[in-house]
């Protein structure tokens, strides 16, 4: 007889440790449920990858925030997963999936244990129970070459999207203190790896195709904040054109990075954020693909109910907006991939996902918070030579998106709560004089919340910690493929599907 579990959760990111800690509360016995990752070490906060770990003051890198999830609330260690009796299975990719076989799932686990485990399950007759993913890790980082542009596996040329992403770029910044960074991309990852090497020391270029950083967010009254501050810290910015060529030395080292418009920029490093493309492949004519990503219902469930989708691979339906969004930021991860093991566990007392989109960000000593849906007409307000500063986004006349930079506790809670009110905009110009008490008297007007402001956070932490209260709705890429079910010998009553 083969291994056989319960529940099998594919990839090892964030939503992978958040999924684990809620199975664990909802009461799933030990060796029910096992997580398949290609990483090494267990799944953990990828935010502090580029908020934390290239610091130079960030001492111990492993284990200090890096090996477990949960900081806040709970440090899933592999300790942890062994005394709560889930199976780590790291270092393992998957490579395929058959939905059709009742999630038949094959990988480089010595010979093919997994899938012996699960041919075993069906010989025994046992009804498949559920399928089960997670997260961040199944988001693949765009690589140069999808572009046409040849790295030759260059030593000095890195890309952030795990540990042994992180831990390679420590050591080449270590090897050019002094030197010259060209940083490829002004996304999250490009404008938060940029501050980091600025703090260690390192000259910092800047180059994207776009006409501001942050273009899928930030509006350019507020990109021009944030590149002049860059700017004031010595970053410097080329804009409206891409990569074309690299030059090697005879070691072959990037020596200088060749652009499009013909300005050549030397480079002692070269760290390319661009883009992450949602890991599809095992499902692709298997499940329903829409937005890029495994389209699910408010149940996080796919076209297979016996699959379900989390984090960045997840189209989920955003009702706020009554259409289909595909999100990649670490707050969706963790709370979708809650809600999936509630909808999983204890289906008939789980809502469909109700989900106010939630971005936010730290460089240097700046934090801003993004609430709903960048659309419709912007108005600015706030001091944009001062410290705090936002903006509002109404469409059809209604409030749908806001923004805030340098805001407290009870600021981002009351623009939260205002967002996902969509109050009603009579007049541009008085919004914009009210600013943020606009928000504020929305708020004051209605009586005290009876459930939790959902993506609020506290903006002095590395890993960014909300209060108690809030923490369970608290965030891939994620998908997950159970493989197996209802069973009758683990003596406890299980919904049958």
């Amino acid at each position: 007889m083969g291994r056989a579990f319960v529940y099998v959760i594919l990839g090892g990111g964030v939503a992978a440790g958040y999924a684990a800690l809620e199975f664990t509360k909802k009461g799933v016995s030990p060796g029910e449920l096992c997580i398949i990752s290609e990483e090494s070490v267990a799944p953990y906060e990828r935010p502090a990858l580029s908020k934390g770990f290239l610091l130079p003051e960030a001492p111990a890198r492993l284990p200090s925030f890096h090996t477990c999830v949960g900081l806040n609330e709970e440090r899933l260690t592999t300790k942890w997963y062994n005394e709560h009796g889930i199976e780590l299975v790291l270092g393992t990719r998957v490579k395929s999936v058959d939905v059709k076989r009742k999630n038949t799932v094959n990988s480089n686990w010595g010979d093919d244990k997994l899938q012996d485990s699960c041919r075993s399950y069906w010989r025994s007759g046992i009804e498949a129970h559920s399928s089960w993913f997670s997260d961040l890790h199944f988001s693949l980082a765009l690589k140069l070459e999808e572009f046409g542009v040849n790295v030759l596996e260059a030593e000095n040329v890195c890309y952030l999207r795990d540990l042994a992403d992180a831990s390679k770029l420590v050591n080449v910044m270590q090897s050019c203190g002094g030197g010259n960074a060209v940083v490829i991309g002004g996304g999250y990852i490009g404008m938060e790896c940029a501050a980091s090497l600025v703090i260690n020391k390192i000259n910092v270029t800047m180059v994207f195709p776009e006409d501001h950083c942050m273009p899928r967010l930030f509006t350019t009254k507020i990109a021009d904040y944030y590149e002049d501050y860059y700017k004031g810290k010595g970053v410097k910015f080329v804009k409206g054109t891409v990569l074309t060529s690299f030059e090697f030395d005879s070691s072959g080292k990037v020596t200088a990075v060749n652009l499009k418009d013909g300005t050549r920029v030397p480079a002692d490093l070269v760290v390319v954020g661009i883009g992450i493309r949602p890991n599809t492949s095992l499902f692709e004519g298997q499940l329903s693909i829409e937005k890029g990503g495994i389209k699910v219902n408010g149940k996080m469930q796919a076209s297979n109910n016996s699959v379900y989708a989390v984090g960045d691979v997840a189209a989920f339906p955003v009702k706020l907006f009554g259409e289909i969004r595909r999100l990649e930021h670490v707050d969706s991860a963790r709370r979708t991939a809650r809600h999936a093991v509630n909808a999983i566990m204890e289906p008939e007392k789980t809502d469909d996902f109700d989900y106010l989109p939630f971005f936010y960000s730290r460089v240097f000593g700046l934090s801003w918070q993004f609430y709903g849906d960048n659309a419709g007409e912007i108005v600015h307000f706030g001091d944009y030579s001062g410290k705090s500063f936002g903006a509002y986004w109404v469409k059809d006349g209604l409030l749908v998106g806001s923004f805030l930079e340098g805001g407290n506790k009870e600021e981002y809670e009351a623009l939260a709560k205002a967002t996902r009110l969509k109050p009603s905009v009579e007049n541009l110009t008085d919004l914009e004089s009210k600013g943020l008490g606009f928000s504020v008297e929305i708020c004051q007007k209605l009586p005290p919340p009876s459930s939790p402001i959902v993506g609020v956070k506290n903006s002095t932490d590395i890993v960014q910690k909300p209060p108690l209260h809030v923490w369970h709705a608290t965030a891939g890429v994620i998908f997950a493929a159970s493989v197996a079910g209802i069973a009758y010998w683990y003596g406890r009553r299980r919904r049958r599907w």
